[in-house]
């Protein structure tokens, strides 16, 4: 809970609202400076937020998180400030996934930590769920980023070559599921299923026009897959 708050209160400050692109810069320089300090006794911390650092402090200093994957998403938030103020687009896949391992990847290495999983093979298979995961966020979101001036389609490739790439990613990190021990690695693989829903969702709409949706209807169907997964 208190990475998610990170993670979402810094998304928020790139993402939400209508502060101009400096302002935003600004209180993620801030809110940077806070992550550094979370851990320090006494330290004053911006109200704001401070709760957030607060918890997340607390939690660093019991399960000895590492800080870089923290820092690795703000520099993503403030890559994504940069981009929408310049209107500037992804050229090709490689540079999109360079995106992703700071937007992405981050958040399965801390939960890899967690579960106490250091292993290599195993660390690549997370990048690989986390990278599938948002970028199947992203042909899903089509229709909501761009009228924001979010480009994230490479201009080296189409919708269907991406969701062809993001499915073989996902089926790639999947196994994952198999070396996490028990409610952690059922969870792993309702993400998967989930993620894996969503793209065959996207197959079948114009995500240019119309975001799918997963409803209450997709769970049964989701649980059973994940349970053929065992």
């Amino acid at each position: 809970m208190a990475i998610y708050a990170f993670a979402r209160v810094g998304d928020d400050m790139a993402d939400e609202g209508s502060a101009d692109a400096q302002t935003r810069l600004t209180q993620l320089q801030a809110y940077r400076r806070d992550l550094r300090l979370c851990t320090t006794p006494g330290a004053l911390l911006h109200p704001p937020w401070s709760g957030v650092f607060t918890a997340l402090g607390e939690q660093i200093k019991i399960h000895r998180l590492p800080i870089d994957p923290l820092h690795h998403l703000l520099d993503a938030f403030e890559q994504d400030v940069h981009y929408t103020q310049e209107g500037k687009r992804y050229e090709t896949r490689a540079e999109l996934l360079a995106y992703c391992e700071k937007s992405a990847n981050p958040i399965g290495r801390l939960l890899m930590h967690l579960y106490g999983i250091a292993e290599a093979d195993s660390l690549w298979r997370s990048d690989a769920i986390c990278t599938s995961l948002q970028l199947i966020n992203f042909w899903q979101d089509l229709s909501v980023d761009i009228p924001r001036q979010r480009h994230y389609l490479p201009l080296d490739s189409s919708v269907d070559n991406e969701l062809n790439f993001a499915h073989a990613l996902m089926i790639q990190g999947s196994t994952l599921a198999e070396r996490v021990p028990g409610r952690a690695g059922w969870e792993i693989r309702m993400v998967v299923q989930g993620g894996l829903r969503v793209l065959q969702k996207c197959r079948s709409t114009d995500t240019l026009m119309k975001r799918p949706r997963l409803s209450a209807w997709d769970m049964p169907l989701m649980l059973f897959r994940s349970a053929c997964m065992a």
